[in-house]
């Protein structure tokens, strides 16, 4: 079920065996400080490649709401039927919350894959487009990228933990082979 800017109903999971994510309490209470400061960065670096003057404002406008809500589909598409998916905000931001159960490999493909999708794959087809189209595909990139802020972030966190880990709301925990 996909709750729309509500909580998600608490799961019946022993969290006592679970470590949460990020181990650090300052890092996970100051998470988003990071998530600011590269996504700040990463849009200083696309405005010093003048990828904003492409189009009009409208259409502009236009091609990042549907990246963002494409963005947030393809998440959503990888966990749809494993639990319960709500989407949240707080003031601009948005992000997903899901209850599911996810090993390393589906959570780490959860993170990365609308990364991959709006952001490796119109990169690929740069090289093979017209310019006008190109200046659309480097703006749809770069609005992706800077969107992924917190993925960027996760998916390197992703790597360091144990190969047989689950992830759940936050914490993760290493299965018993």
């Amino acid at each position: 079920m996909i709750y729309w800017f509500k909580q998600l109903p608490k799961k019946e999971i022993d969290f006592t065996h679970w470590t949460p994510f990020i181990k650090n309490s300052w890092c996970r209470k100051h998470f988003m400080l990071f998530v600011y400061s590269l996504q700040l960065l990463l849009f200083i670096s696309a405005s010093l490649a003048n990828v904003w003057s492409f189009s009009t404002t409208v259409v502009k406008v236009i091609i990042f709401a549907l990246v963002f809500v494409i963005h947030e589909l393809i998440h959503i598409m990888v966990v749809f039927r494993k639990g319960n998916i709500s989407l949240t905000y707080s003031g601009i931001f948005f992000w997903l919350n899901t209850d599911a159960v996810l090993s390393k490999a589906r959570f780490y493909f959860f993170i990365t894959l609308p990364f991959i999708v709006l952001t490796i794959i119109p990169l690929i087809a740069c090289m093979f487009v017209s310019d006008y189209f190109k200046d659309m595909l480097v703006y749809i990139l770069c609005i992706n990228v800077i969107i992924s802020g917190a993925d960027i972030i996760n998916s390197i966190l992703i790597l360091f933990k144990p190969a047989n880990s689950e992830f759940c709301c936050g914490f993760y925990n290493t299965k018993k082979l």
